[in-house]
């Protein structure tokens, strides 16, 4: 991969972009039936989706290895991918999550993709879009303050015990000092004061409720299912017994409706949702892949973070809920992940090292097994780096070679669609292939105990599930609030197979400790938080947010 002169910023602010109505166009939309906003994004209705279309569309699911801190190019394959198959005559269509602010200002940087495989408007979808993410925080700050509202009132008071209420309000911003607190100071104006805090938008209990509605109604009846607390009499209240289904699901009624913007190449993107995938499903919403595959006969999407996370819970959650399953999964990683996770330090990636290297295959062949036992047909794409070497790019292909799974080399950072062109054609033989749906990792019907050890020990390769007290004492909730028959969505880090960041490579004989269960009654699934994960991340020490800038004329410099 050449370096490139251009930065990504750069690369988007030169393209020539269409209209947005010749976008629709091309994937057989009329102009009547978008809601534009301005002239290069759009909302698309409901309305639009097939279900015999969705069944006659191939669904390709973009994974990766356990990343670096600085990601391996997931969202950017994922766009190669779709400008390749595209190039090859496959009409296509890439469905994404939106990027969150914190993030974007963060160290990650955004979730456009970079080089010559993005998606644009880059700025507006770095930034605040259509304005999904507002419309989340607002539905769920409305029922935090309709909860507090309802502790402190004498009117319509549920009794409900302010010690067992754990919805938090949310904010779409790195910002740890807000992870806990306490609200209601100030003597009786204040209200009801109790212990509370602050998650990340993308880790809100809306954002995976709109992520895996079907429609309107479906969201209401999800909203009205979220748990809030118990009475004083520890009785079960939900979002309903407040009434605050209607109005939570007003607040989100354009956010519903997912986005169609465009890839550099002109192609069309759908963009919608943007749940964390080491501590929510991960995914976009179930409405923007149908949609998708609606509208095109090949959808390439993305799971968050590793495979052990975004690409099961994927399978697990959403395709267990929405009755979709993959043809083929591409399992993305780079010769620096490999290196990195076969001991060599972070500040030295770039220099070659092949036996680092082969250290690092143990961390993609558990990977690739795991792909193996959902049972879909696999592919690893090479996403090439600028040190890349030849002979470390060898070392990979042959070792897919002896493992039995197809392998590409990715230049769509540097060349786009062409780039992308082998890639494409290792993905069609795949789909081709494609003869079962996929296999989950566990029934529903196991207890939530037993679900976890699955994936604990099936997926992450775990040799024991240790569970702290106030983890069994949240099983006994679930138990008793009728969630035990429902899929688990494991909070987990991203940088390890493990619940240890710093166990690096294929970790064995480790035992993944489960510190507590939060309950998404909403949302249809509950979340065991492991190790030290935490639902609202900090800012790194230099923040991005402070090489950004925006001049007189509107020229924006330092996003990423």
């Amino acid at each position: 991969m050449a370096t490139l002169h251009k930065s990504d910023l750069e690369i988007a602010q030169s393209a020539s972009l269409k209209h947005i109505k010749d976008i629709a166009a091309s994937i057989g939309i009329d102009q009547e039936d978008i809601e534009m906003y301005g002239n290069f994004k759009a909302k698309l209705p409901l309305r639009l989706i097939d279900a015999a279309k969705v069944d006659n569309s191939n669904l390709i699911l973009v994974t990766a290895m356990t990343p670096t801190p600085a990601g391996e190019g997931k969202t950017t394959t994922s766009i190669g991918l779709s400008e390749g198959l595209n190039k090859i005559g496959k009409k296509t269509c890439v469905v994404l999550r939106e990027p969150s602010l914190g993030p974007v200002f963060g160290m990650k940087g955004g979730a456009a993709g970079g080089g010559y495989s993005q998606v644009v408007p880059m700025e507006d979808i770095n930034l605040h879009f259509t304005g999904d993410f507002a419309a989340v925080e607002k539905a769920n700050n409305l029922l935090a303050a309709l909860i507090d509202n309802n502790i402190q009132s004498k009117t319509n008071n549920l009794g409900i015990d302010p010690r067992t209420v754990e919805w938090k309000r949310v904010m779409d911003m790195n910002d740890r000092s807000l992870r806990d607190m306490v609200s209601g100071m100030g003597g009786k104006p204040g209200g009801i004061m109790r212990q509370t805090g602050f998650n990340i938008t993308a880790a809100s209990e809306i954002m995976a409720i709109l992520c895996l509605a079907t429609d309107i109604n479906d969201l209401k009846d999800k909203i009205g299912n979220i748990y809030v607390g118990d009475s004083y009499e520890g009785n079960a209240i939900f979002a309903r017994d407040l009434n605050a289904e209607g109005a939570m699901a007003l607040l989100l009624k354009d956010a519903i409706k997912p986005n169609l913007v465009q890839t550099l190449e002109g192609n069309p993107a759908i963009i919608h949702g943007g749940p964390f995938a080491n501590i929510a499903q991960g995914t976009n919403t179930v409405i923007a892949t149908k949609m998708g595959m609606s509208l095109s006969e090949y959808v390439v999407t993305e799971a968050g973070f590793g495979a052990d996370l975004g690409a099961e819970k994927f399978l697990d959650i959403k395709c267990g809920y929405s009755g979709l399953s993959p043809k083929a999964i591409v399992l993305v990683s780079t010769i620096r992940a490999l290196k990195y996770h076969g001991g060599q330090q972070l500040a030295d990636l770039k220099t070659p090292d092949t036996v680092a290297l082969v250290r690092g295959l143990a961390n993609l062949e558990r990977h690739v097994n795991n792909i193996k036992t959902f049972n879909i047909p696999g592919v690893v794409s090479v996403n090439k780096f600028v040190s890349d070497t030849q002979e470390e790019i060898d070392v990979v292909i042959k070792w897919c070679e002896k493992m039995g799974i197809k392998v590409a080399v990715c230049e769509g950072w540097e060349k786009g669609g062409s780039g992308s062109v082998q890639l494409a054609e290792q993905v069609v033989e795949a789909v081709d292939s494609c003869t079962s749906t996929y296999k989950p990792v566990y029934n529903w019907d196991d207890s939530v105990q037993e679900k976890i050890e699955a994936v604990a020990r099936k997926i992450y390769g775990a040799s024991d599930v240790e569970f702290l007290p106030k983890a069994k004492q949240n099983l006994r909730k679930i138990e008793r609030i009728g969630m035990n028959d429902k899929p688990i969505c494991i909070a987990k880090t991203q940088y390890s197979f493990s619940d240890d960041p710093k166990a690096l490579g294929k970790p064995a004989k480790f035992t993944l400790t489960v510190r507590e269960i939060e309950i998404a009654a909403g949302a249809g699934f509950s979340i065991p938080i492991t190790g030290n994960m935490l639902r609202m991340p900090g800012l790194p020490g230099v923040p991005a947010a402070e090489g950004m800038d925006i001049d007189e004329n509107g020229k924006i410099t330092g996003l990423s």
